[in-house]
């Protein structure tokens, strides 16, 4: 294995448990399994302590040495620790007890989580000796890697479908990534990468280096834990594209447990999709371990992953925690958008609406009973997703520079509140 690894240990196949040195590879060669870190718990347990984490910045890095990283980060160092914010006023229109807002609108520097495992992604990549990178994107990951491989001075290729929303693709050619449209759903995007990366020998992000990358949502779930004053909460609501976030929220939740720095309780956490692509909330709800392939059509485009990596491991993650998983149309997406907007002052993008529109099923149902506390995990910002929602929240007044017409207007607005 690799010497001076940090409390890495190895990749390790999550089927049959065969380790790998910790090179660029992400498949097991023996049954095609995908590859995952291991690490070195009892070291860790040694010197990750509540008072140590307190000590540190406030980023997602103050949880070292649960990251795949052999050294010091060198990519993103402030990405991460967002606000845990107590949604009152969401919680009392919902139906529940106490609700949570894990708000990664504001994550630093491209507005969405996305930012965390492209963190650790290209300060591995570095460390392997990668000047080039990339990735297959519905859009936030475009975006996360081209805003943080220009901050380190490396080359990026972002390929998305060719029918993203403007403001995403905008948002990754800003920073200089050379940027390609592929006239196919994600699916056939990421079968391509994965021809590029064997070709080229690049660090494609969520290709060969799949396995750090996907270990920086784990992070999320940490941050969830200790803004709670160090403990799991009862409920959580993860939004579902591959299944990755779900299961690393988990994983996160798992290993704070095992290095006791929080007790061990019943906790359950949730899946949200778009009904337009729901291959793993149709699976769950039918009580299979299996999904079926689909073909997207949703506003969610973040989401719209039809043959999910992660699949399989997201629905065993919501069987052993008792967990559900729901689907919601575009109509109740924009709802949920609105609804966490005009309640919390939050605006989240598509995926956040399917959060919040899910999260409001599972209440309604009895499946998070309504005398409990759940966190709803929000994971990129509404600017990037204008065009689903521009024509359905109303339009502007306009009046003249005129009392009068201000005054008529103010009537006009009172009477219509009277008459509903």
């Amino acid at each position: 294995m690799e010497k001076n690894a940090g409390f890495m240990h190895a990749l390790k196949c999550r089927e049959c448990g065969r380790e790998y040195p910790l090179t660029a590879t992400h498949v097991c060669e023996y049954d095609f399994g995908p590859l995952e870190v291991a690490y070195d718990y009892d070291r860790i347990k040694r010197t990750l302590t509540r008072n140590n984490i307190a000590s540190r910045p406030k980023s997602m890095w103050r949880y070292r040495e649960l990251l795949p990283v052999a050294g010091d980060p060198t990519v993103g160092q402030q990405v991460g620790f967002t606000p845990l914010v107590k949604a009152d006023r969401l919680a009392a229109k919902l139906g529940i007890r106490e609700l949570w807002i894990k708000n990664d609108t504001v994550n630093y520097p491209t507005l969405s989580f996305k930012d965390r495992v492209v963190s650790v992604a290209l300060s591995r990549a570095r460390e392997l000796g990668f000047d080039v990178v990339a990735c297959a994107s519905t859009g936030n990951l475009a975006n996360s890697v081209a805003a943080n491989a220009a901050a380190a001075g490396l080359k990026a290729y972002v390929f998305i479908p060719s029918d993203l929303e403007q403001g995403k693709v905008v948002n990754s050619l800003i920073y200089g990534a050379r940027v390609v449209g592929i006239k196919g759903h994600y699916d056939e995007v990421n079968r391509l990468c994965a021809e590029i990366a064997g070709k080229f020998g690049w660090a494609f992000v969520n290709v060969n280096m799949r396995p750090y990358y996907a270990e920086g949502s784990k992070s999320m779930g940490y941050e969830i834990a200790e803004q709670l004053g160090w403990q799991v909460p009862q409920h959580t609501v993860v939004p579902m594209a591959s299944g990755s976030l779900l299961t690393k929220i988990r994983k996160a939740y798992q290993e704070l447990i095992r290095l006791g720095l929080v007790r061990e309780q019943p906790h359950r956490i949730h899946g949200a999709q778009a009904t337009g692509c729901s291959p793993i909330s149709v699976a769950q709800k039918a009580g299979l371990d299996f999904f079926k392939p689909v073909k997207p059509d949703t506003i969610a485009k973040s989401l719209a992953i039809g043959t999910p990596a992660d699949g399989f491991y997201a629905l065993k993650v919501m069987q052993e925690t008792n967990g559900s998983a729901e689907d919601v149309t575009d109509d109740e997406i924009r709802e949920g958008i609105r609804l966490l907007a005009e309640h919390e002052g939050i605006f989240a993008e598509t995926a956040g609406g399917v959060t919040v529109g899910v999260a409001k099923k599972l209440i309604a149902s009895g499946r998070i009973p309504s005398d409990e506390s759940a966190v709803l995990c929000i994971t990129g910002h509404g600017l990037k997703t204008l065009d689903a929602v521009a024509g359905h929240v109303g339009r502007a007044a306009e009046i003249k520079p005129s009392l009068r017409e201000f005054e008529a207007l103010v009537a006009t607005e009172d009477q219509s509140i009277v008459n509903t």
